[in-house]
């Protein structure tokens, strides 16, 4: 098979195509990772927030369980349940190291480092409100504890009180502040209290507190140089976490006094909340913290899917429209009625280009091969009406009484019979090889025998044309051919060397060894073949003679069933001549063994 022309790279569809898949992948993976970035970042982000937020809530929790609780014993189920609702592990332990409460359970190594310390006395991250403003976690109250009956009995008078404070505010409300003492609350940009409303019944601390304030009044008052008195007014005027109001006052009379109070109140509620602990947050399982698309997100990602996925098609329609239209024209051609010929314009020089190039020129073939189809058709109606014509004629004669029928007659019309045979036989033999059917019987065949065979056959006919017949061979020579098929092609031969020689010319037949092949040339002194006739030789129906006349005889076919024979065998044939010169023709076959080497 002829290799195709050579298509230069950047015309050729398979570059074109290579180069559009790439451009698509690189903007798929481009895009993908835009997007993927952009939100991984977000999320990141937001997770972040989320998980300070969550760490947050956790701590402030924890501490108000520390402020509320004396010791840590009863934390382990608020652990759980936190670790369940947050999605975090949360781990306590003491100062020591020693494991409090441990939401992944015993065994389970904790995190380098921890999150926080839980000390409601000292608290060192934002807790709850006013937690920073003394650094004691204002849900640690312990002796300020109310009891029921003083609970019931201050909410009574800021109820009363509530009403008064609404005529003047009418979002002013009620709130329970850890020590049980109920408190009238306003908006943050309220006035002071009008003076109608106000009630130093219910800022007088009840006995609870008036008890707990004497015990930190003599806890701090070996730190005051004032008397004891002095040390109760001020802590009863900056103390936070029992005032009426809800308002923490600033405290005042220097940063001594402020120490000392601080002090004593760490004393005096150390007895009621737990130890100091390390608060350990972690992932649950030890995994990293995941996050879910929202919903933006995910509308981000379907948007940016569905534009490359535009692009795509796009570029691919635009490539495609370009492939197809060309094919599409060669499908309408190949559609054609074949009669019809149908050629398509050549307007690229890629692989399509030279696909429609090359059915142009299977449509040219096609159009020579109907011609030729056409040619034989009258070549064979010709060649058989003349012997019929004759035949016909003399019998058409003879029936009517206008001729006997002599020997002369009869020979004849056997002679036009027999060229009617003649070529009904190699038309029968031309077809055989075109439909592959033809059969070879091969045997090993003696060359100089062969040629012998051949000779003795023609040289009846040589004699009576005046021509002397001749024949050279090596000895040894064999051949693995069908013997009956050699002599029919070499007799085909001689037989057109001797139409062609005139009297007392010489046709000579040679047979030699070439390498791994058995030379046989049939050579003839007649006037010889002329250059332009030299290709068309072995056509069917071709002769030299331009009016086709038949008065040299022959079918026009043996020179055809010459070259079908001899490539059924695996060989060639050729011709040579030089006008006035003669004409050579030489078949090249397969040896079936050196005459040196013996082979039998």
């Amino acid at each position: 098979m002829t290799p195709g022309p050579r298509i230069p790279w950047r015309k050729s569809l398979l570059v074109r195509l290579l180069l559009t898949s790439v451009t698509i992948a690189a903007l798929s993976v481009g895009a993908t990772a835009w997007l993927a970035m952009e939100n991984t970042a977000r999320a990141i982000q937001e997770e972040h927030g989320q998980v300070l937020s969550d760490d947050t809530d956790i701590l402030r929790q924890i501490s108000g369980y520390a402020a509320t609780h004396a010791e840590w014993n009863g934390v382990r189920p608020m652990v759980r349940s936190l670790s369940r609702t947050m999605g975090r592990r949360i781990a306590l332990t003491d100062e020591t190291g020693h494991v409090i409460a441990d939401s992944a359970g015993p065994g389970t190594e904790l995190p380098v480092r921890a999150s926080a310390s839980v000390d409601p006395l000292t608290t060192d991250t934002y807790s709850e409100p006013g937690a920073q403003l003394a650094g004691i976690d204002p849900r640690a109250v312990g002796p300020y504890r109310l009891t029921a009956t003083e609970r019931s009995l201050v909410k009574a008078l800021a109820e009363k009180r509530l009403l008064c404070v609404r005529k003047y505010d009418s979002e002013a409300g009620l709130r329970r502040i850890p020590s049980g003492r109920t408190v009238v609350v306003r908006d943050a940009g309220a006035t002071s209290m009008p003076p109608d409303c106000q009630d130093k019944v219910l800022r007088m601390p009840v006995s609870t507190e008036q008890k707990a304030l004497g015990e930190l009044s003599v806890l701090a008052e070996s730190c005051f140089e004032e008397g004891r008195a002095q040390v109760l007014t001020y802590m009863l005027e900056n103390v936070p976490g029992w005032l009426p109001d809800g308002q923490v006052i600033r405290l005042g009379g220097g940063r001594q006094r402020q120490a000392c109070v601080e002090t004593a109140r760490r004393t005096q509620l150390d007895p009621y909340v737990a130890p100091r602990a390390r608060l350990y947050l972690g992932n649950l399982g030890g995994q990293p913290a995941g996050f879910d698309l929202s919903p933006g997100d995910k509308a981000r990602i379907a948007g940016v899917a569905g534009l490359v996925l535009v692009v795509t098609v796009a570029m691919t329609t635009v490539v495609a429209v370009r492939l197809v239209q060309p094919l599409r024209a060669l499908t309408a051609a190949a559609l054609q009625p074949p009669q019809r010929h149908t050629r398509v314009v050549v307007t690229t020089q890629d692989e399509t280009g030279h696909l429609a190039a090359a059915f142009n020129d299977l449509t040219a073939r096609r159009e020579q091969l109907e011609a030729q189809r056409k040619a034989m058709v009258s070549d064979i109606a010709h060649e058989l009406r003349t012997p019929l014509t004759n035949i016909r004629g003399w019998l058409e004669v003879t029936r009517d009484g206008l001729l006997e029928p002599d020997p002369d007659l009869i020979a004849s019309l056997h002679d036009e019979a027999l060229l009617l045979q003649h070529v009904i036989d190699d038309l029968q033999d031309l077809a055989a090889a075109d439909a592959g059917t033809l059969k070879l019987h091969r045997e090993t065949v003696r060359t100089d025998e062969l040629l012998a065979q051949v000779v003795s056959a023609h040289r009846a006919r040589a004699e009576a044309a005046g021509i002397r017949l001749d024949t050279r061979a090596e000895p040894g020579l064999r051949l693995d051919a069908d013997p009956v098929r050699i002599r029919q092609s070499l007799g085909n031969l001689i037989s057109n060397a001797l139409r062609h020689t005139p009297a007392g010319g010489t046709v000579t037949l040679t047979a030699h060894h070439s390498a791994d092949l058995v030379v046989l040339t049939v050579r003839d002194t007649g006037s010889g073949i002329a250059p332009g006739d030299l290709p068309h030789v072995f056509d069917r129906f071709w002769r030299a003679e331009k009016s086709r006349s038949r008065h040299a005889g022959g079918s026009g076919l043996g020179l055809s069933v010459v070259r079908h024979f001899v490539e059924a065998h695996g060989g060639t044939v050729t011709a040579d001549s030089e006008p006035g010169n003669g004409a050579v023709f030489t078949v090249r076959l397969p040896s079936a063994g050196h005459p040196d080497n013996g082979t039998p």
